[in-house]
């Protein structure tokens, strides 16, 4: 947070190391009564959920040096990579993306060789819609044929980037940024630049046409990850420059749409839902990113400045990230969206920790 010291700096360190701790160390009795505590907390699946909050981990790791918390996610995943083997999903895709990073710490040829055998699936065998961009699949019992869901871009082609960048390979990275900028041309509304949840590309409509905050979190955070990726492998000037354009027009449209409180509400072109913590700090985090990497103006950076101490405001003394909705397919309707119910999740600490990981860095002092 811009000009405010080493005290503060502690307080976000401090901070992030309780969102961790409830993530991946809280027990059951802490996890609330409500009926999804189980799917919403157990962190022992191989799903997106822990996923992101996997993903989160080994960043806040990486840019701090704790070794202790890099040792604890290998250990996470020798104890549920079994579960990987069940189904191949774009959803059952996200704990991969720490693989590229397992790989370069631990020299383990493993890491290497799943990442690559999962990147040849996802490329040669993952359905898709039929403009190209990979369906959104999931582990549940549903499916959803010819859509197209903002959540693929983090749960999958973050994982398909990483990968390129470890094996050094141009048709990896040039086939993640096609993936991103397939989505963004689906998604955007050109109205407004902000992005619908989902597109079918069978009805040619965006379903209930919610312009859904976690959707739009889950691209602002994930395409400054991936360009930092793929952006020296992928050969095509012309398709990075479009990513990069369609990206800031996403940014400019969402530090419009920002509450006086500094989050965002649940459905951005409705001022009157409710703000929604995790989508928030995704949002503020992706533009501190995308400012650090000159996708945007450095000014806009000062709109994640004003989300920090919202995001903190909610983190309660277990370190239980509050005001997190639960999760959300494609609603039947815009007003269903202010009707998910809220409690913690691990997906919501993981994008809390994401944000907290980049300031505690220094990206939010301009460093």
């Amino acid at each position: 947070m811009n000009g405010n010291g080493s005290g503060n700096r502690n307080q976000v360190d401090e901070a992030a190391r309780s969102v961790y701790r409830y993530m991946m160390h809280s027990k059951p009795a802490q996890w609330g009564g409500h009926e999804w505590t189980d799917w919403a907390m157990n962190a022992d699946r191989w799903d997106w959920n822990a996923g992101v909050g996997v993903i989160a981990a080994a960043e806040f790791a990486e840019k701090t040096g704790d070794e202790v918390i890099l040792r604890e996610i290998e250990a996470w995943v020798q104890r549920n990579i079994g579960q990987s083997e069940a189904i191949l999903v774009i959803n059952s895709i996200a704990p991969f993306a720490v693989f590229p990073l397992l790989h370069r710490l631990t020299g383990r040829s493993f890491y290497a060789d799943k990442a690559g055998e999962v990147a040849r699936w996802l490329i040669d065998e993952a359905p898709r819609t039929k403009n190209g961009a990979f369906e959104h699949t999931v582990t549940e019992k549903a499916s959803f044929s010819e859509q197209i869901w903002a959540d693929t871009i983090f749960m999958a082609v973050l994982f398909l980037a990483r990968t390129a960048r470890m094996k050094g390979d141009g048709r990896i990275a040039l086939e993640a940024l096609r993936q991103v900028r397939l989505h963004l041309e689906a998604l955007q509304d050109e109205e407004t630049g902000l992005l619908f949840h989902g597109w079918d590309c069978e009805a040619g409509n965006w379903m209930s046409g919610a312009r859904w905050n976690r959707a739009n979190a889950w691209i602002a955070v994930g395409v400054p990850m991936i360009v930092a990726e793929t952006e020296a492998l992928c050969g095509d000037d012309a398709l990075l420059a479009d990513v990069k354009r369609r990206y800031a027009r996403l940014a400019e449209a969402l530090v419009g749409r920002q509450g006086a409180d500094g989050l965002w509400p649940t459905v951005l072109d409705r001022p009157g839902f409710y703000a929604e913590t995790s989508g928030s700090a995704g949002i503020a985090c992706g533009l501190y990113k995308a400012a650090r990497m000159g996708l945007v103006p450095e000014a806009l950076s000062a709109h994640a400045d004003r989300a920090v101490p919202a995001v903190l405001a909610a983190i309660g003394p277990d370190g239980a990230v509050g005001g997190v909705s639960g999760g959300t397919p494609v609603l039947a309707s815009v007003e269903a969206y202010g009707e998910v119910p809220i409690f913690p999740t691990l997906y919501g600490q993981g994008l809390t920790l994401l944000l907290l990981a980049e300031v505690s860095a220094g990206a939010g002092e301009g460093k």
